[in-house]
């Protein structure tokens, strides 16, 4: 992994974030109340490939039974605030303020989701990331609640299979992606992968200029759309079950 030169928050604007984010490179702080950022390569990159989600019988269960409402997009700020928020087994985190703010630019303008795992009306998990073509990239997930980042996930897994998407980028592996199907690439081959997600976007002068390829909201327009084809189907938002059959579809 290589470090760029650090920036102040005034040069972390959405534009430069774009642009380096289909470079290959994302920022990152040195812990949360860190001043400033610096710029992150990785010599090896965790990726997780769309058709290869580990879906073992216990989080089948759990997803299927609905254990955790989901939904996408309501509450973006909120979700990034609790993956920053230190915890028992994470005391420290790479968010910081500037990284905070940019990001809710970036959700603002489009490019930014997340996806949000409920308990009744409590925020117990969830996951955030930046969409640009047909790349997703995933920068922190949380849990407060058994299971909660794994649902999301799988979610997020599955709206990106349904909304045209070739890439998930996971950053850096880590065990608990491992057991759930993501694997690491070398830079070379990461970058062959993103180019080929990102087409004509890599060489624009100006990505911020073109709206992301993927379709992030296709997923909670399956739904309607079945029901429409079904006269004595329910209309209503993707449950559990959906997410399930999504995912042990082949392609």
């Amino acid at each position: 992994m290589r470090h760029l030169p650090e920036p102040s928050y005034e040069v972390l604007d959405a534009d430069r974030v774009l642009v380096a984010y289909a470079a290959g490179v994302f920022p990152m702080a040195d812990a949360r109340d860190a001043a400033g950022v610096y710029w992150v390569e990785p010599h090896r990159r965790a990726i997780l490939p769309l058709d290869g989600f580990h879906l073992s019988r216990s989080l089948r269960k759990t997803i299927a039974s609905d254990r955790f409402r989901v939904t996408a997009d309501t509450t973006f700020e909120r979700v990034v605030a609790l993956c920053a928020e230190s915890a028992g087994d994470r005391p420290e985190t790479w968010i910081n303020a500037t990284i905070e703010r940019v990001f809710a630019t970036l959700h603002a303008r489009g490019h930014a989701h997340s996806v949000e795992c409920w308990d009744g009306e409590r925020l117990v998990g969830g996951l955030y990331g930046l969409a640009l073509g047909q790349a997703f990239f995933g920068e922190s997930m949380v849990s407060r609640a058994t299971d909660a980042s794994k649902v999301a996930l799988a979610w997020l897994v599955a709206r990106l299979r349904v909304g045209g998407f070739r890439l998930l980028d996971c950053q850096f592996m880590t065990d608990h992606l491992a057991s759930l199907g993501a694997v690491e690439i070398s830079r070379r081959d990461y970058v062959a992968l993103l180019g080929a997600a990102l087409g004509s976007l890599g060489a624009a002068s100006s990505v911020a200029a073109v709206p992301a390829v993927g379709d992030f909201g296709a997923l909670d327009r399956l739904a309607p759309l079945a029901a429409a084809a079904a006269a004595d189907t329910v209309s209503g938002p993707p449950v559990g079950k959906d997410i399930v059959q999504l995912l042990t579809q082949t392609s």
